[in-house]
Protein backbone atom coordinates (compact mmCIF):
# COMPACT_ATOMS: atom_id res chain seq x y z
CA UNK A 1 0.00 0.00 0.00
CA UNK A 2 3.19 2.41 0.72
CA UNK A 3 4.29 1.53 -2.71
CA UNK A 4 1.76 2.76 -4.66
CA UNK A 5 0.88 5.61 -2.11
CA UNK A 6 4.57 6.45 -3.25
CA UNK A 7 4.26 5.88 -6.67
CA UNK A 8 0.71 7.73 -7.30
CA UNK A 9 2.73 10.72 -5.82
CA UNK A 10 5.77 10.25 -8.09
CA UNK A 11 3.69 10.53 -11.56
CA UNK A 12 2.14 14.07 -10.46
CA UNK A 13 5.58 15.18 -9.22
CA UNK A 14 7.65 14.20 -12.05
CA UNK A 15 5.15 16.03 -14.20
CA UNK A 16 5.49 19.19 -12.70
CA UNK A 17 8.75 18.93 -12.28
CA UNK A 18 8.79 18.35 -16.36
CA UNK A 19 6.47 21.50 -16.48
CA UNK A 20 8.95 23.86 -14.43
CA UNK A 21 12.28 22.72 -16.67
CA UNK A 22 10.04 22.91 -20.29
CA UNK A 23 8.57 26.82 -18.95
CA UNK A 24 11.40 27.62 -17.45
CA UNK A 25 13.37 26.98 -20.60
CA UNK A 26 10.50 29.18 -22.55
CA UNK A 27 11.31 32.04 -19.78
CA UNK A 28 14.63 31.80 -20.69
CA UNK A 29 14.38 31.71 -24.70
CA UNK A 30 12.36 34.61 -23.91
CA UNK A 31 14.46 36.25 -22.40
CA UNK A 32 17.27 35.35 -24.58
CA UNK A 33 15.72 37.33 -27.29
CA UNK A 34 14.29 40.32 -25.07
CA UNK A 35 18.18 40.50 -24.24
CA UNK A 36 18.93 40.56 -28.02
CA UNK A 37 16.12 42.65 -29.01
CA UNK A 38 17.27 45.33 -26.80
CA UNK A 39 20.82 45.14 -28.27
CA UNK A 40 20.17 47.58 -31.05
CA UNK A 41 19.62 51.06 -31.66
CA UNK A 42 16.74 52.41 -34.27
CA UNK A 43 17.59 55.35 -35.91
CA UNK A 44 16.98 57.88 -38.81
CA UNK A 45 19.00 58.94 -41.34
CA UNK A 46 17.95 62.21 -43.53
CA UNK A 47 19.70 63.34 -46.72
CA UNK A 48 18.53 66.49 -48.47
CA UNK A 49 19.71 68.15 -51.95
CA UNK A 50 18.86 71.57 -53.66
CA UNK A 51 18.61 70.71 -57.51
CA UNK A 52 17.05 72.59 -60.63
CA UNK A 53 14.21 72.06 -62.21
CA UNK A 54 14.88 70.37 -66.21
CA UNK A 55 11.47 71.04 -67.54
CA UNK A 56 8.55 73.22 -67.60
CA UNK A 57 5.09 73.26 -69.22
CA UNK A 58 3.92 76.54 -70.14
CA UNK A 59 0.32 77.36 -71.51
CA UNK A 60 -1.16 80.65 -73.32
CA UNK A 61 -4.94 80.97 -73.98
CA UNK A 62 -6.36 83.27 -76.54
CA UNK A 63 -9.74 84.44 -77.24
CA UNK A 64 -11.52 86.56 -80.01
CA UNK A 65 -15.65 87.59 -79.61
CA UNK A 66 -18.51 89.10 -81.87
CA UNK A 67 -22.32 89.99 -81.30
CA UNK A 68 -23.46 87.86 -84.58
CA UNK A 69 -23.10 84.51 -86.00
CA UNK A 70 -22.47 85.95 -89.02
CA UNK A 71 -18.77 87.43 -87.47
CA UNK A 72 -17.61 83.92 -87.02
CA UNK A 73 -15.56 83.30 -90.39
CA UNK A 74 -14.03 86.69 -89.53
CA UNK A 75 -13.26 85.69 -85.64
CA UNK A 76 -11.90 82.55 -86.90
CA UNK A 77 -9.71 84.25 -88.97
CA UNK A 78 -8.20 86.42 -86.36
CA UNK A 79 -7.89 83.60 -83.81
CA UNK A 80 -5.69 81.90 -86.79
CA UNK A 81 -3.54 85.37 -86.98
CA UNK A 82 -3.18 85.35 -83.57
CA UNK A 83 -2.07 81.94 -83.20
CA UNK A 84 0.39 82.21 -85.34
CA UNK A 85 1.79 85.50 -84.01
CA UNK A 86 2.08 83.42 -80.55
CA UNK A 87 4.05 80.83 -82.20
CA UNK A 88 6.34 83.37 -83.98
CA UNK A 89 6.99 84.45 -80.95
CA UNK A 90 8.01 81.54 -79.14
CA UNK A 91 10.49 80.73 -82.06
CA UNK A 92 12.19 83.65 -82.13
CA UNK A 93 12.22 83.01 -78.44
CA UNK A 94 14.43 80.43 -79.20
CA UNK A 95 11.33 77.29 -78.58
CA UNK A 96 11.49 74.75 -81.11
CA UNK A 97 8.27 73.44 -83.41
CA UNK A 98 8.62 70.42 -81.38
CA UNK A 99 8.40 72.52 -77.92
CA UNK A 100 5.13 74.16 -78.88
CA UNK A 101 1.80 72.48 -79.19
CA UNK A 102 -1.30 74.34 -80.78
CA UNK A 103 -5.04 73.09 -79.85
CA UNK A 104 -7.55 73.29 -81.98
CA UNK A 105 -9.73 76.47 -81.59
CA UNK A 106 -12.88 76.08 -79.76
CA UNK A 107 -16.18 77.39 -80.34
CA UNK A 108 -18.89 78.94 -78.16
CA UNK A 109 -22.08 80.59 -77.77
CA UNK A 110 -24.28 82.34 -75.20
CA UNK A 111 -27.25 84.04 -75.32
CA UNK A 112 -29.36 86.02 -72.91
CA UNK A 113 -33.31 86.19 -73.06
CA UNK A 114 -35.88 88.79 -71.63
CA UNK A 115 -38.59 88.08 -69.31
CA UNK A 116 -40.73 86.94 -73.07
CA UNK A 117 -37.69 84.53 -73.69
CA UNK A 118 -36.81 87.18 -76.34
CA UNK A 119 -33.25 87.24 -77.34
CA UNK A 120 -32.05 90.45 -76.42
CA UNK A 121 -28.06 89.97 -76.71
CA UNK A 122 -25.17 87.35 -77.73
CA UNK A 123 -22.05 86.11 -77.55
CA UNK A 124 -19.65 84.24 -79.89
CA UNK A 125 -16.31 83.00 -79.01
CA UNK A 126 -13.33 81.32 -80.48
CA UNK A 127 -10.85 80.26 -78.25
CA UNK A 128 -7.62 78.55 -78.57
CA UNK A 129 -4.56 77.49 -76.31
CA UNK A 130 -0.74 76.77 -77.19
CA UNK A 131 1.41 74.38 -74.96
CA UNK A 132 5.45 74.86 -74.83
CA UNK A 133 6.79 71.98 -73.03
CA UNK A 134 10.61 72.33 -72.81
CA UNK A 135 13.67 71.53 -71.41
CA UNK A 136 14.95 75.18 -71.73
CA UNK A 137 13.31 76.34 -68.63
CA UNK A 138 15.77 79.20 -68.12
CA UNK A 139 14.07 80.81 -71.18
CA UNK A 140 10.37 80.59 -70.13
CA UNK A 141 10.53 83.71 -67.83
CA UNK A 142 11.67 86.04 -70.53
CA UNK A 143 9.29 84.69 -73.05
CA UNK A 144 6.42 85.14 -70.95
CA UNK A 145 7.29 88.74 -70.83
CA UNK A 146 7.28 88.93 -74.39
CA UNK A 147 3.58 87.51 -74.88
CA UNK A 148 1.85 89.95 -72.41
CA UNK A 149 2.75 93.05 -74.59
CA UNK A 150 0.60 91.37 -77.21
CA UNK A 151 -2.23 92.08 -74.40
CA UNK A 152 -1.19 96.24 -74.98
CA UNK A 153 -2.07 95.15 -78.64
CA UNK A 154 -5.84 94.39 -77.84
CA UNK A 155 -4.80 90.58 -78.12
CA UNK A 156 -6.93 88.45 -75.42
CA UNK A 157 -4.34 86.54 -73.97
CA UNK A 158 -4.04 83.93 -70.90
CA UNK A 159 -0.70 84.11 -69.84
CA UNK A 160 -1.47 81.40 -67.07
CA UNK A 161 1.97 80.23 -64.90
CA UNK A 162 4.16 78.00 -66.00
CA UNK A 163 4.97 74.66 -64.01
CA UNK A 164 8.01 73.34 -63.27
CA UNK A 165 9.21 69.92 -62.24
CA UNK A 166 12.79 67.77 -61.58
CA UNK A 167 12.60 64.85 -63.85
CA UNK A 168 16.01 63.29 -62.92
CA UNK A 169 15.38 62.38 -59.34
CA UNK A 170 16.66 57.95 -60.29
CA UNK A 171 20.30 60.06 -61.34
CA UNK A 172 20.58 61.30 -57.61
CA UNK A 173 18.68 58.08 -55.63
CA UNK A 174 21.72 56.02 -54.74
CA UNK A 175 24.29 59.07 -53.66
CA UNK A 176 20.79 60.36 -51.37
CA UNK A 177 20.70 57.24 -49.99
CA UNK A 178 24.32 56.37 -49.53
CA UNK A 179 24.24 59.82 -47.14
CA UNK A 180 21.08 58.89 -45.65
CA UNK A 181 22.64 55.49 -44.15
CA UNK A 182 25.62 57.30 -43.31
CA UNK A 183 23.71 59.91 -41.40
CA UNK A 184 22.21 57.28 -39.39
CA UNK A 185 24.75 55.59 -38.63
CA UNK A 186 26.93 58.66 -37.56
CA UNK A 187 23.34 58.94 -35.30
CA UNK A 188 23.76 55.36 -33.62
CA UNK A 189 27.63 55.94 -33.14
CA UNK A 190 26.62 59.15 -30.71
CA UNK A 191 23.80 56.63 -29.17
CA UNK A 192 26.06 54.06 -28.62
CA UNK A 193 28.94 56.25 -27.10
CA UNK A 194 26.55 57.16 -24.70
CA UNK A 195 25.67 53.78 -24.01
CA UNK A 196 29.76 52.77 -23.49
CA UNK A 197 28.75 50.25 -26.75
CA UNK A 198 29.75 49.91 -30.21
CA UNK A 199 27.83 49.97 -33.25
CA UNK A 200 27.27 46.62 -35.22
CA UNK A 201 26.05 45.78 -38.57
CA UNK A 202 22.68 46.37 -39.97
CA UNK A 203 19.38 44.45 -38.68
CA UNK A 204 17.15 45.82 -40.88
CA UNK A 205 16.36 48.84 -43.28
CA UNK A 206 13.30 51.04 -44.19
CA UNK A 207 13.17 53.71 -47.10
CA UNK A 208 10.98 56.34 -46.74
CA UNK A 209 9.54 57.86 -50.06
CA UNK A 210 11.40 60.91 -51.88
CA UNK A 211 9.50 64.12 -51.18
CA UNK A 212 10.45 67.17 -53.95
CA UNK A 213 8.83 70.58 -53.29
CA UNK A 214 9.46 73.66 -53.86
CA UNK A 215 12.48 75.36 -52.86
CA UNK A 216 11.82 76.71 -49.21
CA UNK A 217 8.20 75.56 -49.37
CA UNK A 218 6.45 73.08 -47.08
CA UNK A 219 3.88 72.40 -49.81
CA UNK A 220 3.69 72.68 -53.85
CA UNK A 221 6.32 71.59 -55.96
CA UNK A 222 5.84 72.95 -59.69
CA UNK A 223 5.85 77.36 -59.14
CA UNK A 224 9.69 77.34 -58.80
CA UNK A 225 12.63 76.43 -60.65
CA UNK A 226 14.21 75.40 -57.37
CA UNK A 227 13.50 72.33 -55.53
CA UNK A 228 14.58 70.53 -52.36
CA UNK A 229 14.49 66.67 -52.48
CA UNK A 230 14.34 64.74 -49.28
CA UNK A 231 14.51 61.35 -48.48
CA UNK A 232 14.70 59.56 -44.85
CA UNK A 233 15.72 56.00 -43.82
CA UNK A 234 14.79 54.23 -40.78
CA UNK A 235 18.13 52.02 -40.25
CA UNK A 236 17.96 48.98 -37.34
CA UNK A 237 21.83 48.75 -36.19
CA UNK A 238 23.33 45.66 -33.59
CA UNK A 239 24.77 47.28 -30.86
CA UNK A 240 28.02 45.13 -29.30
CA UNK A 241 29.55 45.82 -25.74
Amino acid sequence: MSFLRNSSLLIPSLLIALGLAVGGFFISQTLFKAKVALNTAEVKGLAERRVKADRANWKIGYSVGGKTQSEIPSLYQKAEEIQARIIALLEEEGFSKEEIFAAPVDYSYREFRNENQLIVDQNHYLRGEIQVETEQVQAVSPARSRVNKLIAEGINITNRAPSYSFTGLNEIKPEMLREATKNARIAANEFASNAEVEVGGIRSARQGGFIIRDAGEEHGDSRKIEKDVRVVTTITFSLTE
